[in-house]
């Protein structure tokens, strides 16, 4: 049988859990012997925090009935022994739900009512007021009673047209995108905003978060929803019906919402058991199957191996009686590892470099700190075996030395507040252009074309420009970090010659990667400037929302910026922090060498024995701290076993069973 999706995401949890102890076991060694210095420390910990605490998206979109929850079902809670998410004909989830785990919150589902769309607060600023939501506990023993709490989500209530605009479920411009009217005049509108399941599944658990959204009406309604959780999923799936193919509104979600570029993206064309005709043979039927691909494929503009057909009914029942068979014949297995090595792959790649290139660079520092800690013993070694039969009188000569040579050292604590305030000055000057402030004064400009027109055609423009000055900014701290990086060459050079220091520069530092991320969220959100939107974006609502959301997104990124250029410096700075301490040290323990030899004759053979010690403790701390790194690097870098399996073309051609 073929790994699940379930499986992959459960080997990339076990091999996070693996990576981080070994960080962790790398962080407790220096810290044990006082080699972690606050940098270090701060990257240790948010390495760590990203190993555990980064979440995975999958966000499942659909129209009505296309059997997106079903398919959440088979994937994710078919070990549940019964459905989970409510799966019946006609409308079932009618607000977006969120399923993932947070170890600080309790089990239950929590509801945002339908009504805070009227207030002015935004779905993140609600998300940390628990007063606006509603919370069902649920009994993880009892999962027939979960089921029938999580059906919540399908509740609605009626309201009139005019409330039903207020909330955003009525247009007089897009009468054809408005829900159906009672005979009275009322309007059916979900009586829920927003549901988060907090659930300690295994899945969930290694960081996974299920994004379940209902229907167009839905989708396009909810600012947030369209502008800010989409957009930030790291996979989409589209569900289609396999009898319907690809419908109007179906089309609609696609060109206005999908059709930018995510990490991952995947089209299910679910209910192929529906296509089962008993005037047909199987391989008639199969063809019918091979004939919607293609018809989805060209209607979407997407390759044909992009689109799956699947049964995502068929596969939860042959999970949950067992019948390989039937799972099979549902080919949600070749979809579950499409996904799979679609997704979990790259996530492990990005992450695996992220910790390996830091421990590197940390065994980087220390080793230079090591090798400073033994030129020093040698030093101290050459120096006191010079003093085998010699007086009393150049014992006290050498005092002298020492006492003058630390003298002579501490000229160097000028050149280095000159240096660290000239360091201050290029950092502050690289991190202005990455402030909070600036980057809203340039959303700022889009805002104004934005405003300036009850239909604003010009948004689109006026957005590529602004990612481009956004762009321009990274540019620009990109040079200002090389500058800072050719100064302190400059710098150290001058203080390994005059003071006897062996200060190296790391490698520059490079931003530029981050132009990408600028990229990306470019392309998720400018098609919501076009004219296709161009009434929605004209509300002013929406246009709020769209601000709130892009200045969200963009800070994360330019933040991350900032982080990593100030994690840079800190690890320069740290460096002439631990070169000026040690030789501090080492001026006070000659000193008391040769304090203690000169008023004890035995003293000599002693001290000399202790500074042997002292070497070969740096050399053991040097051996243990490479097996350490070499140790998270075979684990970071190794390559997880995964079950064989036929590949995804024998997959698509297995003759099904669906008579």
């Amino acid at each position: 049988m073929m790994p699940t999706f379930a499986s992959h995401l459960d080997a990339l949890g076990q091999w996070r859990v693996a990576t981080d102890a070994k960080l962790a076991a790398l962080a407790r060694f220096a810290r044990e012997h006082d080699l972690l210095d606050d940098s270090s420390a701060e990257w240790f910990e948010a390495m760590r925090h990203r190993l555990s605490g980064e979440k995975l998206m999958v966000a499942f979109v659909a129209e009505f009935s296309r059997g997106k929850s079903e398919l959440i079902n088979a994937i994710f809670f078919s070990d549940k022994g019964r459905r989970m998410m409510p799966a019946s004909a006609g409308r079932t989830t009618m607000c977006p739900v969120e399923l993932g785990y947070d170890a600080h919150d309790p089990v239950g589902l929590t509801l945002l009512p339908i009504e805070t769309r009227l207030q002015a607060a935004s779905l993140a600023e609600l998300r940390t007021q628990t007063q606006a939501w509603t919370m069902i506990e649920l009994d993880l023993s009892n999962p027939d009673g979960m089921a029938a709490a999580l059906a919540e989500v399908m509740r609605t209530r009626l309201v009139s047209k005019e409330d039903a605009q207020k909330l955003g479920f009525w247009d007089d411009e897009r009468a054809e995108d408005n829900p159906p009217v009672t005979a009275d005049g009322q309007v059916e509108v979900p009586v829920w905003r927003h549901a988060r399941i907090n659930l300690p599944h295994p899945l969930l658990k290694r960081g996974l978060v299920v994004l379940d959204t209902p229907g167009l009406n839905a989708i396009g309604t909810e600012p947030e929803l369209t502008l800010g959780l989409l957009p930030q999923a790291h996979a989409t799936v589209f569900i289609l019906g396999a009898d319907t193919g690809v419908t109007k509104s179906d089309l609609s979600i696609w060109r206005d919402h999908l059709s930018g570029p995510a990490l991952a993206r995947y089209v299910a064309l679910n209910k192929i058991d529906s296509l089962a005709d008993p005037l047909s043979t199987p391989v008639q039927v199969l063809q019918t199957i091979t004939r919607q691909c293609d018809s989805v494929a060209q209607t979407l503009e997407i390759p044909t191996e992009h689109v799956f057909p699947i049964s995502a009914r068929q596969a939860l029942a042959a999970r949950l009686t067992g019948d390989a068979q039937g799972l099979a014949a549902s080919r949600l297995e070749a979809f579950e590892h499409a996904l799979s090595e679609g997704l979990l792959p790259k996530r492990r790649e990005n992450l695996s470099n992220a910790a390996v290139d830091g421990a590197k660079q940390f065994q980087n520092q220390l080793n230079r700190r090591f090798g400073e800690m033994r030129r020093l013993y040698a030093d101290q070694l050459v120096e006191l075996r010079g003093l085998r039969g010699k007086s009393s009188g150049k014992v006290q000569l050498m005092l002298q030395r020492v006492q003058a040579e630390a003298s002579e050292f501490e000229q160097c604590t000028a050149r280095l507040a000159a240096m660290r305030s000239v360091h201050a000055r290029m950092l502050k000057d690289a991190l202005a252009e990455l402030s909070a402030d600036r980057l809203r004064q340039e959303v700022d400009v889009l805002q104004q074309v934005l405003g300036g027109s009850w239909l604003p055609l010009g948004a689109k423009k006026a957005f590529i420009e602004l990612c481009g000055r956004l762009r321009g900014l990274i540019e620009q701290s990109q040079q200002r970090s090389e500058e800072i990086h050719s100064m302190l060459v400059a710098s150290f050079s001058k203080l390994n010659a005059e003071f006897g220091f062996s200060l190296v520069a790391d490698v520059p530092l490079d931003v530029r990667k981050y132009a990408d991320d600028l990229s990306l969220i470019e392309r998720n959100y400018v098609q919501y400037l076009g004219l296709g939107q161009a009434f929605r974006l004209a509300q002013p609502g929406f246009q709020e929302q769209f601000r709130r959301m892009l200045i969200s997104r963009l800070r994360v990124v330019f933040e991350t910026v900032s982080n990593d250029i100030e994690l840079w410096n800190k690890t320069a700075s740290a460096q002439v922090d631990g070169q000026l301490r040690e030789r501090r040290r080492n001026f006070k323990r000659r000193y008391e060498s040769l304090d203690r030899i000169q008023s004890a004759s035995g003293e000599l053979d002693v001290r000399l024995q202790e500074v042997q010690a002292q070497d070969e403790r740096v050399l053991q701390l040097q051996t243990r701290l490479g097996a350490l790194v070499d140790e998270m690097v075979h684990v970071a870098q190794g390559v997880a076993a995964a079950p064989e399996h036929p590949g995804l073309t024998a997959m698509k051609s297995i003759s099904l069973d669906l008579t």
